[in-house]
C-alpha cells in the first residue's frame, strides 16, 4: 500500500471520526446471547438506558407473540430469538428483527403438550412423570446464540440448532436420548454454548428409592454444528424426591486460569471442566429443597441459595475435589428467594422475594443495607444496568432503583400484559416479554 502524503492525514482523521460517530450506537450495542446476559450475571454494561416508560409512552414497538412462553428472549446484532408454546401444543422459535420489532421468520422445533393434571407428586406412582405448574409450560428454557448458530430448547426435551436464516442444522430430544424427565413441576433448564459445545443440564428426582432403575441427573455437551454428543457427565447425588429438582441454567467462569461451568442443583454446589465434563470440584451437604434460583458468579464469589427460601450464600471455591463447608465466606437468612435470581452491582448483591419484599447486601459481609417491600409478586430475575437495578413483577410493573446502599426508588413503570420472563438490555433498549408481546422500550 503507498504511503500517504501528510497533507492527507487530517483527511483520513476526519473520515475515520464520522465514520465511528455514524457507526457509535453499533459500536456501544450488546448482545444480550443466553438466559441472564453476555456473561449469565444479569448485568448489561450499556448506558443511556430508559428509567421511565408507560403503557402509552416509551414504547418504540411491540410485537405481539403466538401465545405463550416465559422464556427471555435471546439478542444477537439485529436479530432476537424467542420460543413459544402455541395452543399447548406447537414449539416454535422466532426470529424478530431488533430495529422495528417485525417477526422475519417462525420455525416449528416440535410439538408436545403440558400435563397440569392435580396430582400429588408425594405419590410414588406420579414421581416418574413431570406435571407443569400453571406458570409455566414447555416454552421455559430460553434460546441461546453466539452470532452463529441459535440453539432452541423445550420442556419435553427438543434440542435443535438453527442459523441465522432459520435453517434447522440438527435436532434431538433429550428424553429419548437420555430417559424420561421426572423434575417435579417441569423441566425448564436453558443451555448455554462454550466455543463449538451446547451444554444442557438435568437434574431431577432420582426415585432411587423405588422399584426400577433410577432416573438419571447429568451434564451433557453436544456439537453446536452437528449435535453429536461430545460429552455426557452423570451428576446423582444423595438428595431425595422434590429436593433433587433444579430448575436452574449453569454459568461459565474463569478461576486460576481455567474455565469452570458451575452448576446447582440437588443439595450440591460443583464445577466441571466444560471442554471435557471432568468434575473440578464440589461442596455437599447444602440441605435444601428444590433450587430455582441459578448461582452468580462476581468478585471472586459464588452466590447461591440453598434452594426453597433456604440461605444465600456466598461461596468462595478453590482447589479440586471436594470442598469443606469453610468455602462459605458468610450466609443470610433473612428472607432469599424463591425463584428471582440475584444479581451483584459494584459491591452490592440485591434480591427479591417471590412476594416482593427486595433487599440489598454488602457482598463482602452479607450485611444487609436495605430492605424494602416492592408492589406485586415476583418471578423475574432482576437487571442491573447504569448504575441502576430494574424489578419486574408478574403484573407488568418495573420498578427502578439505584444500584446504591440506601433505598432510593427512581421510577414505576407500568405495561399491560403478564410478565414472567427477565428484562434483557441491547443497543440502549430494554426488552420485555410479556404474556401477549415482546416490548421494545427507549427513551
Amino acid at each position: 500500500m503507498p504511503t500517504l502524503p501528510p497533507r492527507w492525514f487530517p483527511v483520513v482523521s476526519l473520515l475515520a471520526l464520522t465514520f465511528l460517530l455514524a457507526n457509535a450506537p453499533s459500536l456501544r450495542a450488546e448482545n444480550w446471547p443466553q438466559w441472564r446476559g453476555p456473561d449469565g450475571d444479569g448485568v448489561s454494561r450499556e448506558t443511556e438506558l430508559p428509567i421511565v416508560w408507560t403503557k402509552t409512552s416509551g414504547i418504540t414497538w411491540q410485537c405481539p407473540l403466538p401465545q405463550w412462553g416465559t422464556s427471555t428472549p435471546a439478542i444477537w446484532g439485529d436479530a432476537i430469538f424467542v420460543t413459544a408454546h402455541v395452543d399447548n401444543q406447537k414449539l416454535v422459535l422466532l426470529r424478530i428483527e431488533k430495529k422495528t420489532g417485525r417477526i422475519e421468520w417462525t420455525r416449528q422445533v416440535g410439538t408436545g403438550q403440558c400435563s397440569r393434571v392435580k396430582v400429588d407428586k408425594k405419590t410414588d406412582s406420579q414421581r416418574r412423570h413431570q406435571v407443569f405448574h400453571d406458570a409455566q409450560n414447555l416454552a421455559s428454557p430460553s434460546p441461546v446464540t453466539d452470532g452463529e448458530v441459535v440453539v432452541a430448547h423445550f420442556g419435553n426435551g427438543d434440542l435443535a440448532a438453527y442459523d441465522f436464516a432459520g435453517r434447522q442444522l440438527w435436532h434431538r430430544n433429550l428424553q429419548k436420548d437420555y430417559g424420561d424427565y421426572t423434575i417435579w413441576w417441569g423441566h425448564a433448564n436453558s443451555p448455554v454454548l462454550y466455543r463449538d459445545l451446547v451444554i444442557s443440564i438435568c437434574i431431577q428426582d432420582s426415585c432411587a428409592d423405588l422399584p426400577g432403575k433410577p432416573s438419571p441427573s447429568y451434564v451433557v455437551a453436544h456439537d453446536k454444528r452437528t449435535g453429536r454428543e461430545r460429552w455426557k457427565t452423570m451428576r446423582m447425588t444423595p438428595a431425595t424426591h422434590e429436593s433433587c429438582d433444579s430448575y436452574s441454567t449453569p454459568i461459565l467462569r474463569q478461576a486460576n486460569g481455567r474455565p469452570e461451568l458451575i452448576v446447582m442443583g440437588g443439595q450440591m454446589l460443583d464445577a466441571c471442566d466444560p471442554a471435557t465434563g471432568k468434575r473440578l470440584w464440589f461442596l455437599p451437604d447444602l440441605i435444601g429443597n428444590r433450587t430455582i434460583t441459578g448461582p452468580v458468579a462476581a468478585l471472586g464469589m459464588i452466590y447461591v441459595t440453598q434452594g426453597m427460601r433456604q440461605p444465600l450464600l456466598a461461596v468462595r471455591p478453590g482447589g479440586d475435589g471436594r470442598r469443606p463447608r469453610g468455602d462459605v465466606a458468610w450466609q443470610f437468612s433473612q428472607g432469599t428467594p424463591d425463584s428471582p435470581t440475584p444479581v451483584v452491582c459494584g459491591e452490592l448483591l440485591t434480591l427479591v422475594t417471590n412476594e416482593g419484599i427486595a433487599r440489598c447486601l454488602d457482598t463482602t459481609t452479607g450485611r444487609l443495607q436495605w430492605k424494602q417491600r416492592l408492589r406485586g409478586t415476583y418471578r423475574a430475575s432482576p437487571l442491573a444496568a447504569d448504575g441502576r437495578i430494574y424489578f419486574l413483577n408478574m403484573q407488568g410493573l418495573a420498578t427502578v432503583v439505584a444500584a446504591s446502599p440506601h433505598y432510593s426508588r427512581l421510577a414505576e413503570n407500568q405495561l399491560d400484559d403478564e410478565t414472567f420472563a427477565s428484562p434483557i438490555v441491547s443497543d440502549g433498549h430494554i426488552f420485555i416479554r410479556g404474556r401477549k408481546a415482546l416490548y421494545c422500550l427507549g427513551k
